[in-house]
């Protein structure tokens, strides 16, 4: 996933919304419509959104309450250079 897709669907109730949909949708197809195509369809997007929202999605790193901060120069190092 890009880095932009991964922060939209950090917070997990984004993740369950767009699952929540496809199995909506599926029941749909499978008990109203009846179109194989569709739920077939809507069906693999199903399984694929679970397995990437919820097996292979990046876990947030525990930083135990601590900010990260930027690496701190050496020692006697001024930073300009020269």
């Amino acid at each position: 996933m890009k880095e932009n897709d991964l922060s939209w669907f950090r917070p997990l109730w984004r993740r369950l919304a767009v699952s929540a949909f496809l199995v909506i949708w599926l029941i749909w197809e499978l008990f109203w419509t009846h179109d194989q195509f569709w739920a077939f369809l809507v069906g693999a997007a199903l399984v694929y959104s679970f397995y990437t929202f919820f097996y292979a999605f990046p876990k947030e790193e525990p930083n135990n309450g601590q900010q990260s901060e930027p690496p701190r120069p050496p020692e006697g190092d001024s930073g300009s250079g020269t």
